[in-house]
């Protein structure tokens, strides 16, 4: 009887201790999942929840401050997620804290990431939606690597085929190998440097020929800076179309003249027809002619007498003693 009393007794504390083992399990298990400790809710509302389920975490600045409670479809665009939230971490998540939703490890269960904004807000509140951002996904990221990894080896194969090209081409190959190229690729590049010093050069001085000009030094500065230039300029234009139009008219004047002269002439009117053409006149005019010369003649006889006359003798040889008088004066100063 003692011996099965005994047994029975072991088997209650065997019983007791593993009763306590299951409440504290349990205790710790809802305590990770904060069905014993005290909460609060927000809600996040998602287009994608990418896996996510009850029960995931939830962190805020990589600290894990909760759990997801439960997942509602609110319409085809939006997905609304609760959170379970301890109370302690009122007074630091803030209303514009970025909520998404990230992976544990590159293959773990789901995680949603709570990130604080440095820009000042008010402290969040119980029922509060948090607003998100786009993250992501793993699936995103493998497409992503598999397209890239596509073009890599299109790329790949492009290279590929360039250097069998460039293995297979005898004249870049004679090309490198020419012993000469670099000596003519530096004078190339020398000729080149001479070049562009000249034409800096150049450029300097042009610089400096404008400057000049629009300073106004030189004939040309002169001209362009000068605004009674520009004044003096089409004044003689104007001038020159005044003489042009005169000229103009002097010419048809002369025209007009000419012609009637031309007309008298043929016609026998006017003195110079009577001049080139009446041979009367002619001769008359060759008399008038000899009689002047004659007549000249007489007075040169006439005053050549009067210089022997003794009445004016005395005036004639002062003149010539005057007359030498002056020459000699003049061939002294010369």
């Amino acid at each position: 009887m003692s011996k099965k009393a005994f047994s029975n007794i072991k088997l209650g504390v065997f019983v007791l201790a593993a009763l306590a083992f299951l409440i504290i399990l349990l205790y710790m298990i809802g305590k990770n999942k904060n069905m014993f400790g005290s909460t609060f809710e927000v809600k996040v509302h998602f287009r994608n929840v990418q896996g996510l389920t009850p029960g995931n975490n939830v962190r805020y600045a990589g600290i894990q401050v909760g759990t997801v409670k439960n997942i509602n479809i609110l319409d085809d665009a939006r997905i609304e997620v609760v959170l379970l939230i301890e109370n302690n971490m009122k007074k630091f998540i803030r209303k514009n804290a970025l909520v998404t939703i990230a992976t544990d490890g590159l293959m773990g269960n789901k995680v949603i990431n709570i990130t604080p904004v440095e820009e000042p807000a008010a402290l969040i509140e119980e029922g509060d939606i948090l607003q998100t951002q786009t993250s992501v996904s793993v699936d995103e990221m493998v497409n992503t690597l598999s397209g890239s990894n596509n073009d890599l080896s299109v790329i790949t194969a492009e290279l590929k085929s360039i250097m069998l090209r460039i293995n297979s081409s005898t004249a870049l190959w004679e090309l490198l190998g020419d012993s000469t190229l670099p000596r003519n690729l530096s004078a190339s590049l020398a000729n080149v440097r001479s070049a562009t010093a000249k034409a800096n050069t150049m450029v300097n001085e042009l610089n400096g020929l404008v400057a000049d000009v629009k300073s106004g030094k030189g004939s040309l500065g002169a001209i362009i800076t000068d605004t009674s230039f520009a004044e003096n300029l089409n004044l003689a234009i104007l001038r020159i179309k005044l003489v042009a139009g005169e000229a103009d008219t002097l010419a048809k004047e002369l025209s007009a003249v000419t012609y009637g002269l031309k007309n008298d002439i043929n016609n026998g009117k006017g003195t110079v027809h009577a001049l080139l053409k009446d041979t009367a006149m002619v001769h008359s005019l060759n008399i008038s002619l000899d009689n002047i010369q004659k007549s000249t003649q007489n007075f040169n006889e006439v005053m050549e007498g009067m210089k022997h006359s003794f009445l004016v003798r005395g005036y004639f040889r002062k003149l010539e003693k005057k007359q030498a008088k002056e020459t000699l004066q003049k061939s002294k100063k010369q």
